[in-house]
Protein backbone atom coordinates (compact mmCIF):
# COMPACT_ATOMS: atom_id res chain seq x y z
CA UNK A 1 0.00 0.00 0.00
CA UNK A 2 1.10 3.13 -0.87
CA UNK A 3 2.74 5.52 2.25
CA UNK A 4 0.43 8.10 1.62
CA UNK A 5 -2.84 6.38 1.42
CA UNK A 6 -1.49 4.06 4.77
CA UNK A 7 -0.46 7.55 6.65
CA UNK A 8 -4.29 8.86 5.53
CA UNK A 9 -5.85 5.39 6.70
CA UNK A 10 -4.09 5.13 10.21
CA UNK A 11 -5.45 9.02 10.71
CA UNK A 12 -8.87 8.41 9.93
CA UNK A 13 -8.91 5.06 12.29
CA UNK A 14 -6.84 7.36 14.79
CA UNK A 15 -9.51 10.17 14.33
CA UNK A 16 -12.69 7.62 14.58
CA UNK A 17 -11.38 6.00 17.65
CA UNK A 18 -11.22 9.27 19.80
CA UNK A 19 -14.54 10.37 18.29
CA UNK A 20 -16.27 7.29 19.15
CA UNK A 21 -14.54 6.52 22.76
CA UNK A 22 -15.61 9.98 23.97
CA UNK A 23 -19.30 9.04 22.02
CA UNK A 24 -20.30 7.48 25.71
CA UNK A 25 -19.36 10.41 27.82
CA UNK A 26 -20.36 13.06 25.47
CA UNK A 27 -23.81 11.55 25.34
CA UNK A 28 -24.56 10.89 29.07
CA UNK A 29 -23.40 14.48 30.00
CA UNK A 30 -25.72 15.83 27.12
CA UNK A 31 -28.10 13.34 27.43
CA UNK A 32 -28.48 13.16 24.05
CA UNK A 33 -28.62 10.03 21.96
CA UNK A 34 -30.26 10.32 18.54
CA UNK A 35 -34.01 9.28 18.51
CA UNK A 36 -34.37 8.46 22.32
CA UNK A 37 -36.02 10.90 24.42
CA UNK A 38 -33.63 10.71 27.57
CA UNK A 39 -34.67 12.25 31.07
CA UNK A 40 -32.44 14.13 32.56
CA UNK A 41 -32.17 11.62 35.36
CA UNK A 42 -31.92 8.58 33.34
CA UNK A 43 -28.67 7.16 31.66
CA UNK A 44 -27.00 5.58 29.12
CA UNK A 45 -23.50 3.71 29.38
CA UNK A 46 -21.44 3.48 26.04
CA UNK A 47 -21.51 1.54 22.81
CA UNK A 48 -25.41 1.08 23.03
CA UNK A 49 -27.11 -0.06 19.71
CA UNK A 50 -30.64 0.54 18.74
CA UNK A 51 -32.73 -0.48 16.24
CA UNK A 52 -35.63 2.02 15.34
CA UNK A 53 -34.80 4.25 18.54
CA UNK A 54 -37.63 6.42 18.20
CA UNK A 55 -39.62 3.28 19.58
CA UNK A 56 -37.92 3.16 22.53
CA UNK A 57 -39.60 4.86 25.27
CA UNK A 58 -37.35 5.23 28.84
CA UNK A 59 -38.66 6.21 31.87
CA UNK A 60 -37.09 8.56 34.85
CA UNK A 61 -34.43 7.11 36.98
CA UNK A 62 -33.37 4.40 34.56
CA UNK A 63 -29.99 3.15 34.20
CA UNK A 64 -29.07 1.23 30.89
CA UNK A 65 -25.70 -0.61 31.25
CA UNK A 66 -22.88 -0.70 27.97
CA UNK A 67 -23.14 -2.34 24.81
CA UNK A 68 -27.08 -3.18 25.06
CA UNK A 69 -28.87 -3.74 22.09
CA UNK A 70 -32.57 -2.09 22.06
CA UNK A 71 -34.63 -3.01 18.79
CA UNK A 72 -37.47 -0.23 19.22
CA UNK A 73 -39.38 -1.26 15.81
CA UNK A 74 -42.52 -2.29 17.98
CA UNK A 75 -41.71 -0.73 20.58
CA UNK A 76 -39.68 -1.10 23.91
CA UNK A 77 -41.45 0.84 27.03
CA UNK A 78 -39.13 0.97 29.66
CA UNK A 79 -40.48 1.95 33.16
CA UNK A 80 -39.17 4.23 36.14
CA UNK A 81 -35.97 3.22 38.69
CA UNK A 82 -35.53 0.16 36.10
CA UNK A 83 -31.55 -0.58 36.31
CA UNK A 84 -29.91 -2.67 33.22
CA UNK A 85 -26.70 -4.34 33.66
CA UNK A 86 -24.09 -4.56 30.75
CA UNK A 87 -24.55 -6.78 27.36
CA UNK A 88 -28.72 -6.79 27.92
CA UNK A 89 -30.46 -7.29 24.61
CA UNK A 90 -34.40 -6.74 23.87
CA UNK A 91 -35.65 -7.85 20.32
CA UNK A 92 -39.34 -7.11 19.55
CA UNK A 93 -39.42 -8.86 16.03
CA UNK A 94 -38.54 -12.19 14.58
CA UNK A 95 -38.62 -14.47 11.78
CA UNK A 96 -42.02 -16.48 11.87
CA UNK A 97 -40.72 -20.16 10.90
CA UNK A 98 -43.82 -21.20 9.88
CA UNK A 99 -42.83 -18.48 6.80
CA UNK A 100 -39.82 -17.49 7.34
CA UNK A 101 -39.50 -14.41 5.08
CA UNK A 102 -42.30 -12.97 7.12
CA UNK A 103 -40.99 -11.16 10.36
CA UNK A 104 -43.63 -10.64 12.91
CA UNK A 105 -42.82 -9.04 16.54
CA UNK A 106 -44.65 -7.13 19.72
CA UNK A 107 -43.57 -4.25 22.13
CA UNK A 108 -42.01 -5.39 24.91
CA UNK A 109 -42.92 -3.77 28.49
CA UNK A 110 -41.05 -3.30 31.40
CA UNK A 111 -43.04 -2.15 34.50
CA UNK A 112 -41.27 -0.09 37.58
CA UNK A 113 -38.13 -0.83 39.94
CA UNK A 114 -37.36 -4.06 37.47
CA UNK A 115 -33.43 -5.41 37.83
CA UNK A 116 -32.30 -6.70 34.63
CA UNK A 117 -28.50 -8.65 35.31
CA UNK A 118 -26.06 -8.53 32.74
CA UNK A 119 -26.11 -10.76 29.48
CA UNK A 120 -29.49 -10.92 29.43
CA UNK A 121 -31.56 -11.46 26.24
CA UNK A 122 -35.42 -10.61 26.18
CA UNK A 123 -37.86 -11.45 22.62
CA UNK A 124 -40.84 -10.11 21.80
CA UNK A 125 -44.30 -9.02 22.99
CA UNK A 126 -43.22 -10.11 27.02
CA UNK A 127 -44.17 -7.67 29.61
CA UNK A 128 -42.09 -8.33 32.62
CA UNK A 129 -43.99 -6.66 36.10
CA UNK A 130 -43.14 -4.12 38.19
CA UNK A 131 -40.47 -4.84 40.64
CA UNK A 132 -39.33 -8.49 39.07
CA UNK A 133 -35.40 -9.54 38.74
CA UNK A 134 -34.24 -11.26 35.77
CA UNK A 135 -30.49 -12.86 36.61
CA UNK A 136 -27.86 -13.11 34.55
CA UNK A 137 -27.63 -14.77 31.33
CA UNK A 138 -31.22 -14.87 31.28
CA UNK A 139 -33.26 -15.38 28.20
CA UNK A 140 -37.06 -14.27 28.81
CA UNK A 141 -39.10 -15.70 26.50
CA UNK A 142 -42.72 -15.20 28.62
CA UNK A 143 -44.30 -12.97 31.07
CA UNK A 144 -42.69 -12.30 34.22
CA UNK A 145 -44.70 -11.68 37.22
CA UNK A 146 -44.08 -8.49 39.20
CA UNK A 147 -41.80 -8.88 42.40
CA UNK A 148 -41.04 -12.48 40.96
CA UNK A 149 -36.99 -13.27 40.29
CA UNK A 150 -36.68 -15.62 37.33
CA UNK A 151 -33.12 -17.40 35.99
CA UNK A 152 -32.55 -19.77 33.27
CA UNK A 153 -32.69 -20.69 29.80
CA UNK A 154 -35.69 -20.34 29.14
CA UNK A 155 -35.87 -18.02 32.36
CA UNK A 156 -38.29 -19.65 34.92
CA UNK A 157 -38.92 -18.20 38.16
CA UNK A 158 -37.17 -19.19 41.23
CA UNK A 159 -37.99 -16.88 44.11
CA UNK A 160 -40.17 -13.89 44.85
CA UNK A 161 -38.28 -10.37 45.68
CA UNK A 162 -40.02 -8.54 48.82
CA UNK A 163 -41.64 -4.84 47.62
CA UNK A 164 -38.95 -2.54 47.79
CA UNK A 165 -39.69 0.66 45.97
CA UNK A 166 -36.51 3.07 45.33
CA UNK A 167 -35.15 5.92 43.60
CA UNK A 168 -31.94 4.82 41.50
CA UNK A 169 -29.64 7.79 40.74
CA UNK A 170 -29.55 8.44 37.17
CA UNK A 171 -27.05 11.35 38.04
CA UNK A 172 -24.20 9.34 38.71
CA UNK A 173 -22.60 10.05 35.50
CA UNK A 174 -20.27 12.99 36.72
CA UNK A 175 -18.83 9.98 39.42
CA UNK A 176 -17.63 7.84 36.52
CA UNK A 177 -15.81 9.65 34.37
Amino acid sequence: MHGLIKHVIRWLIYLYYVFYSNFGYLATQTHYVPGIKLPEDSLIYWRCRYVAPEGIHIGNNTIIGNDAFLDGRKGIYIGNNVNFGPWCRIYTMKHNIDAFTEVIGNPVTIHDWVYIAGNVTIFEGVTIGEGAVVASGAVVTHDVEPWTMVAGVPAKPIKTRPVVKYTLDGKISNKLY
